[in-house]
């Protein structure tokens, strides 16, 4: 996901204020070494992972609705060429689907949607050539397909009621609209020695970090009903965590490597204690609960995929080094805005070397860092507006 500045300008701030989530949180920029274009080859498997789900939901949306003119909004888009691969596969799915109907295949209206700083610039460099390839691709009877930017939080209204038939969603649900406020609201920081839920974190902690993402996710979910035409569709992905006390995560491991940097007087041990990740990676269970009790969806699937941080890496070609600075570019190119925001560009090179290292024990131990994907297909239902009608 998020925010995209035209120019290096550091945030300044005190030492016990973390600014808003919206203003200092976005994906790496630009085409760079530590940028999230060069380095969400992860993200990309997952959507490859969930392109069966992503083609039922599709074509089940566009026989039922047959729309002329196909509206979808992909929500935390990020930048890179994941944003348009989105894009792509849908336009593929809709284009087959109406060939075997015997159907002239729609015009396209996509919405990319991102916090405001986005890089949306590198997208829109790359429109005109992904453009050419799919006039090449589907010949002259295509389109037209208009791709247009949205800024803004989607735990917020985006688009109007009833004008959108599908909303795309991956790898973004699970960051939240802030760290949960009662962890440093009082006397002593509730999470002082984490900047996440682990293995350690008090029951309190965790509690509040899930009513965060209950409070979030409904938002979410009753903003994306109201926008949708009635019967419309979602696909969502993002990173859950399986029902077990045991918790271990690439942010769980930043966590310790800051920690190390606070005992080594490299950080002051106060901004450890202000800081905690705005992120929440639910069990199926949870994120389950929210949809059923928001009430807005019908769940048509729901699927738990595991995945390894390191999934894809030919291990014979590459040595432990090289693998675990993998995924620490990948975690970078993801953690590094926030964390810069907070505790200054200075610790960077060496966190997330730290952050490999750790990696590299981990691999060394023959522990697996993997994680469950929830993929969650949901269909919308018909709601009444404020005048009791039927939309």
């Amino acid at each position: 996901m998020l925010l995209h500045k035209a120019k290096n300008i550091d945030v300044v701030h005190t030492h016990d204020t973390l600014m808003g989530t919206e203003q200092v949180f976005h994906m790496n920029a630009g085409v760079g070494d530590t940028s999230y274009a060069n380095n969400s080859s992860h993200q990309r498997n997952g959507a490859l992972k969930g392109k069966p789900i992503l083609e039922e939901i599709v074509k089940k949306l566009y026989c039922t609705i047959l729309p002329k003119c196909l509206k979808v909004a992909d929500l935390g888009c990020a930048s890179g060429p994941n944003a348009l691969m989105i894009v792509n596969d849908i336009i593929s799915i809709v284009q087959s689907t109406s060939f075997n109907l015997n159907r002239r295949p729609p015009c396209f209206q996509f919405y990319i949607n991102d916090l405001p700083s986005n890089d949306f610039n590198t997208i829109f460099t790359s429109l005109a050539q992904f453009y050419e390839t799919l006039e090449e691709e589907n010949g002259p009877g295509f389109g037209p397909c208009f791709i247009n930017a949205t800024p803004g939080t989607f735990y917020k209204r985006l688009f109007p009621d009833n004008s959108i038939h599908f909303f795309h969603s991956s790898y973004s649900v699970h960051w939240l609209s802030q760290p949960p406020k009662e962890l440093t609201n009082g006397a002593e920081a509730l999470n002082k020695d984490n900047i996440y839920v682990t293995s350690t974190t008090p029951p309190a902690t965790h509690k509040a970090y899930l009513r965060q993402f209950q409070h979030d996710f409904k938002l979410f979910l009753k903003s994306r009903s109201r926008e949708l035409v009635p019967g419309g569709a979602m696909f969502l992905i993002f990173v859950g965590r399986e029902n077990t006390p045991e918790i271990t995560s690439v942010i769980g491991l930043l966590g310790m490597s800051l920690n190390d940097m606070v005992l080594e007087n490299l950080i002051e041990e106060a901004k450890l204690e202000s800081f905690n990740m705005p992120v929440y990676n639910p069990t199926a269970e949870e994120a389950k609960a929210v949809i059923e009790e928001e009430g807005s969806f019908t769940i048509q699937r729901l699927e738990s995929v595991i995945l390894g941080w390191d999934e894809n890496i030919n291990e014979d070609e590459l040595d432990e080094n090289s693998i675990c600075e993998f995924i620490a570019k990948t975690f970078r190119a993801i953690t590094e805005t926030l964390l810069k925001a907070h505790f200054g560009e200075g610790i960077m090179e060496e966190l997330y070397l730290r952050l490999k290292n750790r990696l590299i024990q981990m691999l060394v131990k023959g522990e697996k860092l993997e994680y469950p994907n929830l993929m969650i297909s949901l269909i919308n239902k018909s709601y009444k507006d404020a005048n009791e009608q039927v939309l």
